[in-house]
């Protein structure tokens, strides 16, 4: 019955199983989980914009320069530790005169806008660890992403299209846990976008306008039925039925969003785009722009996936290709947002799960090594300082020598940006009340505006 009234098969394997799969084991504390709230205080950002870049992109060849690695070329520091240059040079950029490799020319136009934090932490040097502690704060356990506590504190203003959305091509390490919800109700769940010809899969539905709109009231009426009475607690339930009431508004409104084509050639350029390109990172974040103006609270662009990203292991050129793929259109989102005025209330995070080491085994290896002591990311936008760094490493880049920020800290301050005390933030699971920075986390206040 639900796939006639639809469309077909719909959004089943996609759209429709992200929103459905994830069964909510806590109780929904109001009738519709999307309802938009309001956090502990007025927050500067309305919403997100999370630009992951999968593998662990270089510290010491982005955003934090070493000259002290450059003459300490081939240096041994410890048993088979050699310290090795970046490969790029680093310029001063903007008028702030941050410090931006060439491998970023484009965001470095924007540097004043950057709020380039070089004291980064994390728990762990694996990948599936250190992505999964990246967005769900757990580096061991299976947890909620920031995505879904960001939903599950906000709410949605755009009821016909999901809270949370996931631009990835390819699945990044941890898979679909990046986006769980994991013990939040299922509404919160993001939903996985992959671009091309039909972003969508099967939204057209087989029965057109009225006929369409009795189908569903019909279905609706069964389906409300159905939940009264003891089933007026099951959250799985209520999280089913807001889901393909959902899915319903999204076949009105998501084809729309995630059509470029209304866009005009300077906005196209901007991003890198050809007219007619239907997929790419410039396609991810021109449509992260779209879907942030349609009342999407968090959106992640995830720059490819577990086969093809920053690993950068056996040679560091790799970079090259990877930063040409992002820089235009990072730095054109950031332009973009800037010219309509969102960026004052949109917060843009750029950030990967760790660093690569400033040595290597060898004196003449080409490649780097996983690093979760230090590395970098930055943040732009609502409520955060522009044209400055904060934090500092070591010398060489090997740990954190000033104002450490603890992947939890990042959290805290993400959410406190958007209007939460990241301690009251919580859902009682299990007997016992979960948060996204678990017992740690602090707000790095020096970075607020």
């Amino acid at each position: 019955m639900i796939r006639s009234l639809l469309g077909g098969s719909l959004l089943m394997p996609g759209i429709l199983h992200d929103l459905l799969t994830q069964d909510a084991s806590a109780a929904i504390t109001a009738a519709d989980p999307l309802v938009p709230r309001a956090g502990h205080f007025p927050g500067k950002a309305k919403r997100v914009i999370f630009i992951y870049l999968s593998g662990g992109f270089s510290h010491v060849d982005t955003f934090d320069p070493k000259p002290s690695l450059i003459s300490s070329q081939g240096k041994e520091i410890g048993p088979n530790k050699f310290l090795q240059a970046p490969k790029w040079e680093f310029k001063k950029r903007g008028k702030c005169g941050t410090e931006i490799s060439e491998l970023f020319p484009h965001i470095g136009e924007v540097a004043d806008d950057l709020c380039v934090i070089r004291s980064m932490k994390g728990d762990h040097g694996n990948h599936f660890e250190a992505t999964l502690g990246m967005h769900t704060g757990s580096f061991s356990f299976a947890r909620p992403s920031i995505g879904s506590w960001v939903s599950y504190g906000l709410g949605t203003v755009n009821q016909n299209l999901p809270s949370f959305v996931v631009l990835a091509p390819q699945l990044p390490y941890a898979g679909g846990q990046v986006w769980s919800s994991d013990f939040l109700p299922g509404a919160h769940q993001g939903v996985r976008v992959v671009g091309g010809s039909e972003p969508i899969p099967n939204l057209n539905p087989s029965s057109q306008g009225d006929l369409q709109a009795l189908e569903l009231g019909l279905l609706q009426r069964f389906n409300r039925k159905h939940a009264q009475g003891p089933r007026a607690s099951d959250s799985a339930l209520n999280a089913r039925i807001k889901s393909f009431e959902t899915a319903y508004g999204m076949q009105r409104e998501a084809p729309e969003a995630f059509d470029v084509s209304k866009e005009t050639d300077a906005t196209l350029a901007l991003y890198g785009l050809q007219r007619g390109d239907t997929k790419g990172f410039g396609w991810q974040c021109l449509v992260a722009r779209r879907l942030a103006e349609r009342g999407v609270r968090f959106i992640e662009l995830i720059d490819t996936g577990s086969n093809n990203n920053w690993d950068s292991h056996g040679n560091m050129q790799e970079h090259a290709k990877l930063a040409k793929n992002v820089d235009q259109p990072t730095a054109g989102l950031l332009k973009d947002l800037k010219s309509r005025g969102m960026l004052e209330d949109t917060l843009v995070v750029f950030t990967t799960e760790f660093g690569r080491t400033p040595f290597t085994d060898k004196p003449d290896a080409k490649g780097r090594e996983h690093h979760a002591q230090v590395f970098s990311s930055w943040l732009a936008g609502a409520g955060v300082k522009g044209g400055i760094t904060y934090g500092e490493s070591d010398e060489h880049g090997v740990k954190v020598a000033r104002d450490e920020v603890h992947v939890h800290d990042f959290h805290a301050t993400i959410l406190h940006l958007l209007g939460f005390n990241h301690e009251k933030l919580t859902f009682r699971h299990a007997g016992r009340d979960f948060r996204l920075t678990d017992v740690h986390g602090k707000v790095v206040k020096a970075i607020l505006s």
